[in-house]
């Protein structure tokens, strides 16, 4: 392949033009069947829609590399990091490269337009994932000489082989008397958000390995943002919460996605519950639950998946009993900005 085919473009989303993001939605529908064999491709609208209304306070910029010849994107960069009050030494990366023009210095390429982007805003610490099925990425860290933070899996329950006794008899234990069950759909209440944004914080005290990162304080703005940005890509999202019955404090809570692109399938999210109300069956409470009002109603669902880290032995005993199985590993890695620009630098 002739080096002088290849071209690297910024892509804007607020500035791109229809075939632009054609040309994108057709590179990630390839990486994705490479990284998820079997799933269906994205549609356009909903990806048009992520990039185009990314949440205020999240700072992206996304570079391709162009095969000219072909007129197709061949790569992708992608690096964000957030405007918070915690982790300003941190930024988040997404490279791929499709795998007939790997090995050719494409990745390399793409990531000095990271590395140089992470100096201009002071992200001394770089983060991204590799997984199983795409064994590249993890050739390329190990040549940077990046560090496993930290182990997850993708997990994914067949609904079919959920057994409604194990649902009911959850159902059952639960502490009906002291606790009662809430639904939220797509938004938060006003009323309540001060208390959501207490209720976000317990997923701080999920396992983070070696991960060099603070706890994330979300504000209501930023939840409100969020919001906005899954509105518009058509993601139905429920949270089922969990109360004190007699004050109405808020114990715990589960949510689930429910994809624009996917009739079969949902996103299992955030499970937590605060320390003190811990040890009462509340997490399979709410799992149960959510699960039995997702089957009666959108029947059409056939498969759940959800992220764990493999050190959280509490989610994973609750999942792997309601017949979670792994379905995708993944490694989130971390490397030092000058690390990486002493690579490219050849040092």
């Amino acid at each position: 392949m002739d080096k002088q085919q290849i071209e690297i473009r910024e892509f804007f989303p607020a500035e791109a033009t229809e075939a632009a993001f054609e040309a994108l939605l057709t590179f990630e529908n390839k990486m994705r069947a490479e990284r998820q064999p079997g799933d269906p491709p994205r549609s356009l609208a909903s990806v048009k829609a992520n990039l185009q209304t990314i949440p205020p306070f999240v700072f992206l910029r996304l570079w391709q590399a162009w095969d000219v010849a072909e007129t197709a994107v061949i790569g992708q960069a992608i690096f964000v990091y957030l405007d918070t009050d915690e982790n300003r030494h941190l930024g988040q990366v997404e490279l791929e490269v499709l795998p007939a023009y790997r090995q050719q210095g494409i990745a390399t390429e793409l990531l000095s337009h990271i590395a140089a982007e992470a100096e201009a805003q002071g992200r001394t610490l770089l983060m991204g994932n590799t997984n199983g099925r795409v064994p590249a990425g993890e050739q390329l860290m190990l040549r940077l000489g990046g560090n496993r933070g930290l182990a997850t899996h993708v997990n994914q329950l067949a609904l079919a082989e959920l057994p409604p006794s194990l649902l009911q008899r959850w159902l059952d234990e639960a502490p009906t008397d002291e606790f009662a069950l809430g639904l939220w759909l797509k938004t938060y209440p006003e009323e309540q958000l001060e208390a959501v944004v207490a209720l976000h914080e317990v997923m701080n005290q999920q396992p983070r390995g070696d991960l060099d990162v603070e706890d994330t304080r979300l504000t209501g703005e930023h939840l409100r943002q969020i919001e906005a940005n899954l509105e518009a890509q058509g993601v139905e999202r429920w949270t089922m919460y969990v109360a004190e019955s007699a004050t109405g404090k808020l114990a715990g809570y589960t949510e689930l996605a429910i994809l624009p692109d996917r009739e079969d399938m949902v996103g299992q999210g955030d499970t937590g519950v605060f320390p003190a109300y811990r040890g009462q069956g509340l997490g399979r409470w709410l799992k149960a639950a959510m699960l039995a009002k997702l089957m009666a109603e959108r029947p059409s669902v056939q498969f759940v998946r959800t992220t764990n880290a493999d050190s959280n032995a509490a989610m994973l005993k609750i999942n792997r009993e309601l017949g979670f199985r792994p379905y995708l590993s993944q490694t989130i890695w971390q490397i030092e900005t000058a690390k990486v620009q002493a690579y490219l630098a050849g040092e």
